[in-house]
């Protein structure tokens, strides 16, 4: 049998940089399930988004990070060892992926394809009326390497990200999804600034060097 040693030595190098990475392992001593519970941090300090008492649509939860962090922030008193703070949960998180998701305490979970209209009808239903003052997105498509294609893929999530927004946040809520700079990536800054007052860009220290995400962060919907 063949070995392929450029493959090998690839992934290698991929679980080297990972072990050694500094986020992964402050992630590892602080309990969260990934490092990307610190690009939802660093955004959020930067633009002061998230409060207790808010209502909170994260998409794309899985394995669960960013609602993790979340959790922290609705219950700052009692957040400790464990990634996610345990106790009175002041605000409300709700959760949706498409992956399976180990439960968080407080926080509401919907497993299903955004894409879809009974699942996103699901979502709305357990909304019920409730206005939200933030949906998170790390959504990200499975990506074939067709520019094209996967710009198309990442253009609907965001589209659908954004139609969501325009029909449930409040006027001066606040959506961060993320983006990936390439084919359509002006498009989508555009689309945020047809439908949001203020629109910023954000690339965390978290993200790693070479990954071509970005982060959106529209505040204040245009009526």
């Amino acid at each position: 049998m063949k070995i392929d040693t450029k493959s090998k030595k690839v992934n290698k190098a991929w679980l080297n940089q990972h072990v050694n990475d500094p986020y992964v392992r402050m992630a590892q001593k602080e309990g969260f399930r990934s490092r990307a519970a610190y690009k939802l941090k660093e955004i959020d300090e930067e633009f002061q988004l998230i409060r207790p008492g808010q209502v909170v649509v994260d998409l794309g939860a899985c394995p669960g990070a960013w609602s993790q962090y979340l959790r922290r922030r609705f219950a700052p008193k009692e957040a400790g060892v464990g990634g996610a703070a345990a106790g009175q949960l002041n605000g409300r998180i709700i959760a949706l992926d498409l992956l399976e998701f180990e439960p968080i305490e407080g926080v509401e979970f919907i497993q299903g394809d955004f894409r879809e209209d009974e699942v996103l009808a699901q979502l709305e239903a357990s909304l019920n009326g409730a206005p939200v003052d933030l949906v998170v997105s790390d959504m990200a498509p499975n990506l074939s390497g067709i520019a094209a294609t996967d710009a198309a893929r990442i253009a609907h999530l965001i589209e659908l990200a954004l139609d969501f927004s325009a029909r449930h946040l409040k006027p001066d809520g606040a959506l961060v999804a993320k983006v990936f700079h390439g084919a359509g990536y002006d498009e989508l800054v555009q689309a945020f600034r047809d439908q949001f007052r203020r629109v910023k860009t954000a690339k965390p220290k978290a993200s790693r060097d070479k990954s071509s995400e970005n982060f959106l962060v529209g505040i204040g919907l245009k009526r």
